[in-house]
């Protein structure tokens, strides 16, 4: 089998794409704890959401990238197939 490599630049990459993805996610909760008044203490205890919310946005920013890589293979392929 195929030994699979990954450098740190990406495990870089992706840890600042999951941060920011937490950072997104914890001023969501900060908004949210503003706009409906509620207490402070939310920050801390609604944190399990905000980790979930990391995630999701994670999975939808991994799914648009990969979309774009598809777009992108696809206008490469048909560039080099037209000579152009």
């Amino acid at each position: 089998m195929k030994d699979i490599v990954i450098t740190s630049k990406r495990i870089k990459k992706e840890g600042r794409i999951v941060l920011i993805c937490f950072i997104a996610a914890f001023v969501i909760n900060v908004l949210s704890i503003i706009l409906y008044k509620t207490p402070w203490m939310e920050i801390v205890t609604q944190l399990g959401y905000v980790v979930v919310v990391t995630i999701g946005l994670y999975v939808l920013f991994f799914f648009l990238r990969f979309v774009w890589w598809v777009v992108l293979k696809i206008f490469k392929r048909k560039k080099t197939k037209t000579g152009i």
